[in-house]
């Protein structure tokens, strides 16, 4: 029986760059990826992945050109409006992580809206990473320990569990996903890109040269088998088949 407790983050990129290749605007490609994200979506969770985490626009992204960075915030509002019915169906529940007070007011309410009609979702949790970057997570996490009034509590036992909840406190979580087992990135690059470091720390890393638009539920099946033959060690001698973590649906 397969095990529904993997925790698979994923870097959407390359998305423009396969978009120049075809000869169209950089728009069109993010909006290939968007169909992307829907072909992976409905693949997760019969490969036993109960906590699906995609990077979708990092808090450095808004250097991009006013175009793209507009052409893709429209996106953002735009999909969790037409996924939701499937999403209810399926068990799936919405989560954004990183900023929101940047965000345009009709995006927030987007993603307040498809967040409350998933909420009773236990097939999967799908988080989307929008204005993100995991070293300000850390740095706000930080700030709220420096808050606390027992940072005591933060040595001994327990304190990687106490440090993990602030963070998803941080990154305006209900509460906190597993430990990544499986970070992959597509688009060529071989970097993290600020996304997900404190999660990612014994993470098996996979890296692939199609673009995102490219991706489909093949892709995926074939990297979670490939993660599936790994051994993972977690620092020990002895060798431990790649399996998942608790879900945090």
């Amino acid at each position: 029986m397969q095990s529904t407790s993997l925790h698979v983050a994923i870097i959407l990129d390359g998305n423009g760059r396969w978009a120049e290749r075809q000869g169209l605007p950089r728009e069109a490609g993010h909006q290939a990826g968007a169909e992307a994200v829907r072909r992976i979506v409905r693949t997760a969770p019969a490969l036993g992945i109960g906590t699906l985490t995609l990077y979708a626009f990092s808090s450095d992204n808004w250097q991009r050109p006013e175009r793209e960075v507009s052409a893709l915030l429209a996106l953002f509002a735009e999909h969790p409006r037409t996924e939701i019915a499937e999403s209810v169906a399926a068990g799936v529940r919405l989560a954004v992580i990183g900023r929101r007070d940047r965000l345009p007011l009709p995006l927030r309410g987007a993603i307040a809206a498809a967040e409350r009609a998933t909420a009773q979702g236990r097939t999967m949790l799908l988080r989307l990473a929008i204005d993100y970057s995991a070293r300000d997570q850390i740095l706000r996490t930080v700030e709220l320990l420096r808050r606390d009034p027992s940072p005591a509590a933060m040595v001994g036992p327990g304190s990687r569990e106490r440090f993990s909840a602030l963070l998803g406190r941080a990154g305006n979580e209900r509460r906190p996903a597993p430990d990544v087992d499986l970070l992959i990135r597509t688009g060529g690059e071989r970097r993290l890109s600020d996304f997900l470091l404190w999660e990612c720390a014994y993470a098996e890393l996979f890296f692939s040269d199609k673009g995102w638009p490219e991706w489909g539920g093949e892709d995926l099946r074939a990297t979670v088998a490939e993660f599936q033959r790994r051994d993972r060690r977690f620092g020990g001698l002895g060798s431990r088949r790649a399996g998942g973590s608790d879900a945090a649906v």
